[in-house]
C-alpha cells in the first residue's frame, strides 16, 4: 500500500474495523517513512450485476447511478446524506442477494420506492413520477391519495384503543 503522501511503500496497520455494514473493512495506516497516516477501505470482490433495463438492453449495476437517483429525489427535503447511503446500502444488499447475475430495473425502482414512502413522502413522489413515467395530473393525484389513505390507516391503527373482553370484565367483578 503506497503512502498518498510520499509514495512510500512501507506502511503499518493502526487500527482494523468492519464499515459498510460489514460488507468492508477499514483500516488506518501509518506511513514509516513519513509518519503520514491515510485510512484504505477492502472489499470483497462480488461478480458484476447486470441490470436488464425496459428496453431490453443489459448495463453494470452502479451504485453512484442509484445513489444520484436517490439523492435527485430528496433535493432540498429533510433527509440526510447518511439516510441515503443507508437506503443505497439495504437496495445494494438485496439486489446483490438476488439469485441470479441479472435483476430487472422495475425491482430496483420499487425497491427505492419502498425505501422512500416511510423516509419522506414527497421524495417518494419525485422519485415515483419519474419511475413510473407521469403522463398527466391525474396520475400525481393517484399517488398523494394512496399516500394520504395509508397514512389514514396508519393513525387509525395508533388511535384503536384495546377493549377488554367480556369474560375479562365478568371475572373482574366477581373477584371484587
Amino acid at each position: 500500500m503506497r503512502c498518498p503522501s510520499c509514495e512510500g511503500e512501507a506502511t503499518k496497520v493502526v487500527d482494523t474495523r468492519a464499515a459498510r455494514g460489514g460488507r468492508a473493512v477499514r483500516r488506518r495506516r501509518e506511513c514509516l517513512r513519513c509518519g503520514g497516516r491515510f485510512t484504505t477501505y477492502e472489499n470483497v470482490e462480488q461478480r458484476p450485476l447486470q441490470v436488464l433495463k425496459r428496453d431490453g438492453s443489459a448495463e453494470d449495476f452502479q451504485r453512484d447511478k442509484l445513489r444520484a437517483s436517490i439523492a435527485t429525489a430528496c433535493t432540498k427535503r429533510p433527509v440526510s446524506p447518511s439516510e441515503v447511503e443507508a437506503l443505497v446500502d439495504r437496495i445494494e444488499d438485496g439486489v446483490s442477494g438476488s439469485a441470479g447475475v441479472e435483476i430487472s430495473s422495475a425491482v430496483i425502482g420499487e425497491a427505492v420506492m419502498e425505501g422512500l414512502e416511510p423516509l419522506d413522502r414527497v421524495a417518494y413522489i419525485r422519485y415515483a413520477s419519474v419511475y413510473r413515467n407521469f403522463q398527466h395530473i391525474d396520475e400525481f393525484q393517484e399517488a398523494v391519495d394512496e399516500l394520504i389513505v395509508k397514512e389514514r390507516r396508519v393513525e387509525q391503527g395508533r388511535l384503536q384503543v384495546e377493549m377488554p373482553l367480556e369474560a375479562d370484565t365478568a371475572s373482574q367483578g366477581d373477584s371484587q
